[in-house]
């Protein structure tokens, strides 16, 4: 399985664990990262539209046992369109409030 750019949430041990594992990039060590978030939700948009094609003609060509994986895959696509969407969304609007600045 393809590895995944949210990381998962994992049990604090104490209160002094709070901020340790934070990395703070810079220059274009953090272009690069924020390229490949949107490079991934990209790829995962064309994965799940891609397994979901796939699902809806075994299912219409009768190759399929279980029907109930089609809209789990339609539901699984349209979940990375809308992060994609949302993304985007985040983006543009710290954009715009970069450009707001006064300097």
């Amino acid at each position: 399985m393809e590895q995944m750019f949210i990381t998962p949430i994992n049990p604090l041990n104490s209160i002094g664990d709070i901020g340790n594992d934070k990395k703070v990039t810079y220059g274009q060590a953090g272009g690069a990262a924020f390229h490949d978030i949107f490079k991934e939700a990209i790829q995962n948009v064309k994965d799940t539209d891609a397994d979901l094609a796939t699902q809806e003609y075994l299912l219409s060509t009768g190759q399929i046992d279980d029907p109930h994986t089609v809209p789990a895959a339609a539901a699984k696509a349209q979940l990375s369109v809308d992060l994609l969407a949302a993304l985007r969304n985040k983006a543009l609007e710290s954009y715009n409030e970069i450009i707001r600045i006064g300097i």
